[in-house]
């Protein structure tokens, strides 16, 4: 009887520690379908709206840009972005324009939004330089920068208060040229689509518009590499949800935004 009981009584404690087993390996082996409870530490999907004011030569790539941030984060919408001259945009947002993320073509713009209180340390996430654009196949005969001088040439420039044109005009002054300027625009596209309609014999662009069409021809001048544009951006104080915005702006700052910059010509910070 006793080696019965002792039999039984080794049969009921492996099959009990089978059970425990069986229990323990359950939990893990659930329907894979099932979702784990989320930790305490996991952070929230970001979810919302998200508005941007990015100056006009940033087009490009802010297209692409706002597509891969909302490819990561399914929940955020990016709405249509505001482009234009730095300037413009800036005046907007001291304005009262609700904007979420504001990026600069310059530094003055910029500050003239964190003087304003709107905005704080705001950070360089790319540079660009000028080139000489002429219509394809170059019908006006345009050779340099002093070509522009030539009262009998239709040149337009960016304005002066936009980054664009400030740019051009110390190019223009470091070259000793004096320009004769048909007109001046308000941002550089507007300077890139009159040239490639053939509508101007020259103008000056940034080299990452020049980039984006066949229309025109480009004309290398010295000293361009001396006039870089540094490009700020930042998450406005008052962004309607600050989290979005700073990971917008931590995605264009990181090694992902910043081969898109590169893809399309942007120098880096």
């Amino acid at each position: 009887m006793a080696r019965s009981t002792l039999l039984r009584t080794s049969v009921v404690l492996a099959s009990l520690a089978l059970l425990l087993t069986g229990c323990a390996t359950g939990s893990a082996d659930q329907d894979p379908g099932a979702s784990a409870a989320p930790s305490a530490s996991a952070e929230p999907e970001l979810a919302g709206d998200l508005t941007i004011s990015a100056a006009a030569s940033l087009k490009a790539a802010f297209d692409g840009l706002a597509t891969e941030f909302e490819a990561q984060h399914p929940s955020v919408d990016v709405q249509p972005i505001t482009y234009d001259g730095s300037s413009t945009l800036a005046t907007q947002i001291i304005e009262g324009a609700p904007v979420d993320v504001f990026a600069s073509a310059d530094e003055k713009n910029m500050q003239k939004v964190v003087d304003e209180g709107l905005a704080s340390g705001p950070e360089l996430f790319a540079t660009n330089t000028l080139v000489l654009v002429v219509p394809a196949g170059n019908p006006g005969g345009v050779e340099g920068l002093d070509d522009l001088a030539n009262a009998d040439l239709t040149v337009v420039l960016c304005a002066a208060e936009v980054p664009c044109g400030a740019a051009s005009t110390t190019l223009l002054s470091n070259a000793g040229v004096t320009p004769s300027v048909d007109s001046y625009e308000q941002n550089v596209t507007a300077v890139l689509t009159k040239v490639a309609a053939g509508e101007a014999d020259a103008g000056l662009v940034y080299v990452t518009d020049a980039a984006t069409t066949d229309d025109v021809d480009t004309v290398e001048v010295d000293g361009a590499d001396e006039v870089v544009n540094r490009y700020p951006i930042v998450a406005l104080s008052a962004a309607a949800d600050p989290e979005i915005a700073e990971a917008f702006v931590a995605f264009v700052l990181s090694d992902q935004g910043q081969e898109v910059l590169a893809a399309l010509g942007f120098g880096a910070p």
